[in-house]
């Protein structure tokens, strides 16, 4: 298949709902070694949050990732909310028309979340964020498209670069945040934001390559 309905892929946002969840005290762990160590905490509290407000309601894709962005949004505090917020909510904008999801309108899905998360961060790649592990995922997935692949082998690009992007926090000094306080000490230690964006958009295409099936 070459696309899929977005009235059938709301379970994209349970299923990332879920993976959060799971992944609560990982997440901590990490953040814990040269931040806060809530990451996770907080985290799991956004998403359940909208766990509960989509309880009971039939929702599409893009229905399912505004209320996530909106309740990150809202509700979780510091630096990550307003940041997944602005995520999810530009990924929702860019499909809300769309009845069918194919790989066109998931690159500017994924293409609409760089941009929008670039308007109120500062980070660039190389900065030890989110943005290591986002940015190379939308360009891999953008380049498989452009080399005409079928839409799951782009989504496929896009997981593999997402998990090198998010490896390469490791040896990374933090320049951006908390932990650009510790200067070298930042090195040796995955960044938090980018492992739980590693498990966003790995969950977000996994899910995605299961409804192609």
């Amino acid at each position: 298949m070459a696309s899929f309905k977005n009235a059938d892929a709301g379970i994209i946002v349970d299923q990332l709902i879920k993976t959060i969840q799971e992944q609560r005290d990982y997440l901590s762990e990490i953040d814990g070694k040269i931040g806060d160590g809530d990451h996770g905490i907080n985290m799991n509290k956004g998403f359940t949050m909208c766990e509960d407000k989509l309880k009971g309601k039939t929702y599409n894709l893009s229905e399912g990732l505004s209320i996530l962005g909106e309740t990150l949004l809202d509700d979780i505090g510091g630096s990550m909310g307003p940041l997944y917020g602005m995520l999810f909510d530009e990924m929702a904008m860019a499909c809300e028309d769309a009845e069918e999801i194919d790989a066109e309108v998931f690159g500017e899905m994924v293409t609409n979340a760089v941009e929008g998360l670039q308007e109120i961060s500062p980070a660039k790649v190389g900065d030890k964020s989110l943005i290591d592990t986002l940015v190379p995922a939308k360009e891999a997935f953008i380049a498989a498209k452009e080399e005409g692949k079928e839409f799951a082998q782009c989504l496929e690009a896009m997981n593999e670069a997402a998990e090198k992007g998010w490896q390469s926090t490791k040896d990374l000094v933090a320049k951006i945040g908390r932990a650009s306080r510790l200067g070298e000490r930042s090195r040796g230690v995955l960044d938090a934001g980018a492992t739980s964006c590693y498990f966003i958009v790995t969950g977000i295409g996994k899910a995605a390559i299961g409804l192609l099936k």
